[in-house]
């Protein structure tokens, strides 16, 4: 079990806030939109695992910060990270990889989640929510993994192809494709798109409603609908994660 109070303030990439049991998850890089790097990755892991233990989490809710959810976007070809890891470097990034989502999926509270702009990098956290209300501003876009020169293992390439459909889901990783918000929603990926000032709001009026219905109801809800999604991580997750080093790392590595 953890406190609020124990992790709270611990992140220099998330601040929160909680009110009469709903948690709000605000992701930033200082104050400003998240630049997502491997202090966020380990951040990410961390933070979902700790509000996952903390049972006077009711609701939760998730948004990024200012216009954009999360970034910069990378361009084809240009990652930073490209073909530089040894077995050594990489080990703690497998380590977390294999347990960011699922420690997302273990957080038993309901989770709504805001796309509050573009996502260029790691969309499938905010699409894993269990409610998805995306700004008329935003887009899906994975510009961190095959365009970028990366194998998309850390979830990408199940949880993508699952959401949007096999050849979809192809395309969209394969291409670089960037999805709009209202293509999105009729995809089936995003549930509502609204202006990017009235999400917060409507999160808040669907976490009343659901606190209308008793704790155990919530949680084991939530622990129904995402059991077989999570049973599939843990299947191809570390896989996954494993050939995306593997084709990083440099000939002779040790």
């Amino acid at each position: 079990m953890t406190t609020f109070d124990e992790y709270a303030t611990k992140f220099e990439k998330i601040r929160m806030t909680r009110t009469d049991g709903v948690l709000e998850m605000h992701f930033h890089t200082n104050g400003g939109p998240l630049v997502w790097n491997l202090v966020a990755h380990r951040e990410f892991e961390q933070a979902f695992l700790d509000v996952s233990r903390d049972r006077e989490n009711e609701v939760v809710i998730m948004t990024g910060t200012g216009d954009d959810f999360s970034g910069p976007p990378i361009a084809p070809g240009q990652h930073e990270n490209r073909n530089s890891m040894t077995p050594t470097i990489y080990d703690p990034i497998f380590w977390e990889a294999k347990h960011l989502l699922i420690n997302f999926l273990n957080i038993e509270a309901p989770v709504i989640t805001l796309i509050n702009g573009p996502a260029y990098r790691h969309a499938e956290i905010p699409l894993l929510g269990d409610i998805v209300l995306a700004s008329d501003t935003a887009l899906i876009q994975d510009t961190a993994h095959f365009q970028g020169g990366m194998v998309p293992g850390d979830g990408m390439h199940l949880l993508m192809p699952l959401l949007m459909g096999r050849a979809r889901g192809h395309y969209f990783l394969l291409t670089g494709q960037s999805v709009s918000a209202n293509e999105a929603k009729d995809m089936g990926l995003v549930n509502e798109v609204l202006p990017a000032g009235d999400l917060m709001g409507r999160a808040h009026e669907l976490a009343q409603l659901m606190l209308r219905q008793p704790r155990l109801v919530r949680r084991y809800t939530r622990t129904c609908l995402n059991h077989e999604l999570k049973a599939r991580l843990h299947d191809v997750l570390g896989y996954g994660v494993a050939l995306e080093g593997l084709a990083r790392m440099k000939e002779n590595a040790v």
